[in-house]
């Protein structure tokens, strides 16, 4: 009876109910891992499971098969590729004669800008060359000038001198 009657002192109280409530977050961290276990592997289901894996394994083989068939008919497709297809004659209905030509002279004065615009590229890495030889002129064309100044100052001291 007089353990009946006793209370149990509130500290001990409080410190069971804190591990039951740090029981019950151990166990929900629990649960949520597994069910993060179960997500990812309903994810991945489809990569790993061997149907799935077996259909990418035929697609690949396919694959590999057009490419072996490709790089035996390769001397074929160089052939093909190197004949010109230019040769061929395009029926153009009468209307549209007089666009053809405009389109013609329209690819003309493309191609002759691509060739400056390709010359121009070219020349870009000379750029910092000709920029160090534009530099040492502009120096010697300065060296030049101050030499012309002192000589036009002589000339002028020696026309002074001779009136």
């Amino acid at each position: 009876t007089l353990d009946l009657t006793c209370k149990k002192a509130p500290c001990f109280m409080k410190f069971s109910e804190m591990e039951q409530i740090a029981n019950i977050r151990a166990e929900i961290n629990q649960k949520k891992l597994e069910t993060e276990i179960l997500q990812l592997e309903k994810e991945t289901a489809d990569i790993a499971h061997p149907f799935y894996l077996s259909k990418k394994c035929q697609i690949f083989q396919d694959m590999n098969r057009h490419l072996e068939a490709v790089l035996k008919e390769k001397r074929t497709l160089r052939q093909r590729l190197m004949k010109p297809r230019c040769q061929e004659n395009l029926p153009i209905e009468a209307p549209f004669h007089k666009y053809v030509v405009e389109l013609l002279t329209e690819a003309v004065t493309f191609i002759e800008k691509l060739e400056s615009h390709l010359q121009t590229i070219r020349s870009s890495p000379q750029i910092p060359s000709v920029m160090e030889n534009m530099d040492t002129a502009l120096t010697k064309t300065e060296v030049l000038v101050t030499e012309l100044e002192e000589l036009t100052e002589q000339i002028l001291k020696w026309r002074e001198l001779q009136k």
